[in-house]
């Protein structure tokens, strides 16, 4: 794999999670572009930067060594990649101040370098949650490869920090700078919430969180087919997002005990509010993390999971894949993945190649919901 090389520092970057004969690079023109426009300001030692959605730890670990840098993402595999690339590259693990993105970091900044998010609703968190944090003369600098750079990013950036201006393409990549000016205070309009009538349930949701406005039409196939008569099994909701499978779950089986995952730090935020709301002190472990990685083998007796099939903007199913292997490590003999998946995804035959039995347990022109059985 290609050096990250920037005027700060010459890096060896590694995504998460890793991959055999890995088919891209930690890193991207936006993260170069940023870095050499920081690089150009001369900035002294004591500068205080902010960084926001750095995927894998390209900018905070450049920039770390020459100015005071606190990182912020809501990525639990991007902070993964953070730590192991610091030492990666000679320094300690805990190098940089890092703070979940379900957590309001402290103090003022006077440069914010933004990776824009795929989800604007998280940009736009992001640049309410500056107000108050913004040194005089600060600078907002967001950085995307033009393709995923759309218009409204430039239109919130104005919205809530001050005038913008767009620099010329380098390599595909762009940068949307903008001087911190006065503005009203605004009020987030995050979390949003909506209701379900079955189960009777309302469902917080912060800004991140897969299909904030609505159920998905997958997790719709999905619930009226969730596992019954569970008894006091074990089970997982692998991939959890707003808590939603394990919450209808739990209600159907009282004497079950549940993990929920995820690797979004907002997601695990929604899901702790969701199960509280909905089910009192009911004992539970939820928690951020690389999905069942750091889950006991034959631990579990079910795992629930509604795949995810990109990672930020790379689209594939190997995320699907390594949770399939996950749920495989994780369950007991005779322990059942329970899937809804996209028809045309071919989930069947790919859970045939880890469990010893697979069967479908109903269908809908879209949608596909599996049983595998370890």
């Amino acid at each position: 794999m290609p050096l990250l090389t920037s005027p700060f520092a010459e890096l060896d970057l590694l995504r998460q999670p890793e991959q055999a004969n890995e088919p891209l690079q930690a890193f991207d023109a936006a993260d170069e572009y940023l870095l050499k426009y920081i690089a150009e300001q001369n900035l002294p030692a004591t500068c205080r930067v902010l960084i926001l959605n750095d995927n894998f730890g390209a900018l905070a670990i450049s920039l770390n060594r020459h100015m005071v840098v606190v990182s912020s993402s809501d990525s639990f595999l991007g902070t993964l990649a953070l730590e192991k690339n610091l030492v990666r590259n000679g320094q300690p693990f805990d190098a940089v101040t890092v703070i979940p993105a379900s957590t309001q970091w402290q103090g003022l900044f006077d440069r914010v370098l933004i990776r824009v998010p795929k989800t604007l609703a998280l940009l736009e968190e992001q640049l309410i949650r500056l107000q108050g944090h913004l040194a005089a003369d600060a600078q907002v600098i967001a950085g995307a490869m033009i393709k995923h750079l759309p218009r409204a990013a430039g239109d919130l950036l104005e919205k809530y920090i001050g005038p913008v201006q767009a620099s010329l393409a380098e390599k595909k990549a762009r940068l949307l700078t903008a001087r911190a000016e006065p503005r009203a205070a605004a009020v987030s309009p995050y979390p949003s919430r909506y209701r379900l009538d079955e189960p009777a349930i309302e469902l917080l949701n912060h800004a991140n969180v897969f299909c904030r406005e609505g159920l998905d039409i997958g997790t719709r196939a999905f619930l009226p087919h969730l596992p019954r008569n569970l008894g006091n099994a074990r089970v997982a909701d692998l991939g959890c997002g707003n808590g939603v499978l394990a919450i209808a779950s739990a209600l159907q089986n009282p004497q079950a005990h549940y993990t929920l995952v995820d690797e979004s730090y907002m997601a695990v935020q929604s899901a702790s509010e969701n199960w509280h709301a909905a089910l009192g002190e009911r004992e539970v472990d939820i928690q951020a993390g690389d999905g069942l990685a750091a889950q006991p083998a034959q631990s579990l007796d079910v795992v629930l999971c509604n795949p995810p099939f990109h990672q930020q903007q790379v689209v594939g199913d190997f995320l699907a894949w390594r949770m399939f292997q996950q749920a495989r490590e994780a369950l007991v003999v005779g322990g059942a993945l329970y899937i809804v998946g996209n028809r045309h995804l071919g989930y069947h035959s790919k859970l045939a190649r880890l469990f010893r039995g697979v069967e479908q347990v109903a269908t809908t022109p879209k949608f596909v919901i599996l049983k595998a059985r370890k």
